[in-house]
Parts: structure tokens; sequence; C-alpha cells
């Protein structure tokens, strides 16, 4: 059996709230497999709300960057938050940013060795090396995301704690509305919803949610226990679908609801086509 060590038990707790000794016996019981665990004290009803990571590992610092063609997301991660506040690394990371930006590499494994566009005699894995050698911390370019724009389509870009999380939606149906996308990208950073619709939840999560309801309601008859279920289905999606969540800066509408209104004042039809939730060290 995996060995307890009270760093395992010290997330399981901060990510259920559950007791210290729970968390022990949860883990023992689930021979240390963390989301084992989670589901062994969610059936006993003892855990409600799960958070989805951990601790923080990494440090770091996320910066986004567009033009009319493309938006690009640089994530870089350090060891410690005082070099990730040093200006040496910012100024790494906006260049790199800048260079995503100017030549729109297929992956970061092709970005890395291009040439560095201040120094051609270097390249961007060779740069990074020397700002190493500078601060004396590893630094690690962890990823990179292009995202190629669409005509129809308005982009909002939200940044939070300083590049610690950035969100980014993109809002289907008029090209100049990206005031509504930057509302919906601080929405998202809120409340961190795992998916876009209900049609995006995987088989498999809903199948797992559902054996964990039928388990907290036992005993029941079969008519109420599948009403119950149907109930805590339903309550799930709402929690993890973006378009069913209650908008953080209104609880009485959706973010389903707050679109309509918002395509009614724009007289356009609008919908959230994609977003991406980066937080650093994720």
């Amino acid at each position: 059996m995996k060995e307890i060590t009270s760093d395992m038990i010290k997330e399981l707790r901060e990510r259920t709230g559950v007791g210290m000794g729970k968390c022990k016996e949860a883990l023992v019981l689930s021979e240390g497999d963390m989301e084992k665990a989670i589901d062994h004290l969610r059936k006993l009803g003892m855990a409600a709300g799960v958070k989805k990571e951990g601790r923080e590992t990494k440090e770091g610092l996320i910066l986004s960057a567009e033009d009319k063609q493309c938006l690009v997301l640089v994530e870089a991660n350090v060891e410690t938050d005082f070099v990730a506040q040093n200006d040496r690394f910012k100024h790494f990371v906006h260049d790199v940013v800048k260079q995503v930006l100017d030549t729109k590499p297929a992956s970061l494994a092709d970005f890395v060795n291009q040439p560095y566009f201040k120094d051609k005699s270097i390249s961007i894995d060779q740069y990074r090396n020397l700002v190493i050698q500078a601060l004396g911390e590893n630094i690690q370019l962890r990823r990179i995301q292009v995202l190629h724009k669409h005509s129809n389509s308005s982009y909002g870009i939200y940044s939070h704690l300083g590049g610690k999380l950035v969100v980014v939606v993109e809002l289907e149906g008029a090209s100049d509305q990206d005031g509504i996308a930057k509302e919906i990208a601080m929405h998202i950073a809120a409340e961190n919803p795992d998916y876009l619709k209900p049609e995006e939840v995987p088989a498999h999560v809903i199948a797992r949610e559902e054996e964990i309801a039928r388990s907290q309601v036992q005993g029941k008859p079969a008519n109420i226990v599948d009403k119950i279920v149907q109930g805590k289905i339903k309550a799930f999606m709402d929690q993890v679908c973006l378009i069913h969540q209650k908008y953080v800066k209104d609880n009485s509408v959706t973010i389903s609801q707050f679109l309509e209104v918002c395509s009614k004042k724009v007289g356009k039809p609008l919908s959230i086509r994609c977003f991406w939730r980066w937080n650093v060290g994720q």
C-alpha cells in the first residue's frame, strides 16, 4: 500500500474541510488514492464541497498578448514568489509572450528552439538559462497557447492576482463586445467552472456523481431515490457548467440568462464559444 504521508492528509483536509483523523482514515481505506479518498468522504456525507486542487506547489506568472489575428497565453514557473516578483523574471516573460505573438509557434518544443528576437545568436532556451544563472533559481516555460481569432467573435481577457490567474473568453455573435466577454471572464475567475455546458461533461464523471448520490440515499423507495439522484445530478451540473452557474454579479440570473439580456441590448444573438482558465502551477 502507498505510504500515507502528513502532506497527503493535509491536502485532503484542505480540499474537503474534513478533520485530519477522518482524512487519514479515508486515505488508508483508499490505499493512498486521493480521488478515491474524496469519494469515500463524500459518500459518508462528510465532504459537501471539494476544492479542485490542493495547495499551490509552483510560483510564476501568466501573461497574454494579442493582435488582430491571434491571442496568446504564456505561463512561466519559478520556485519562489520572491523571484516571481523580480523585474528580471517579468522582463523574461514579457519577451517570451511578445515572441510567441510574433511567431505563433505550433508547439512549446518548437518555440524554445527559436532564435531569441533580441539576440539571434542564442535560442529562447539559452536565454532562459541565462536568466536562471542571473537569478539563481530554476525557471521553466510551462505552456503556451496560440488562439486564432474568429471574425464574428469578441474576446475578453481577465488577469487576477498580478498574473497568477488569467481567463480568456471567446464570445460568438459579434466582434465588438469585448466588454461583455470580460465580464464573463471575471465570473469564470471567481466561480471556476469545469465545463461550458452539460453536453461536455464526460459520461464517467456523471456516473461517478450518480454512484455517490445513490450511496447517500440508500434505504429509500426506488422512485424517491431516482428523483433525489436526478436532483443531485442537476445541482452538480449547475455547479460545474458555466452556462448554468449563477452570475457572480447578480445571482438572480444564470450566465445563460445574463447572455440573453446582453443579446437583446446589442441586438445580436451572443453565445460563449469556449473559455480558457489558467492558474499558475495548475
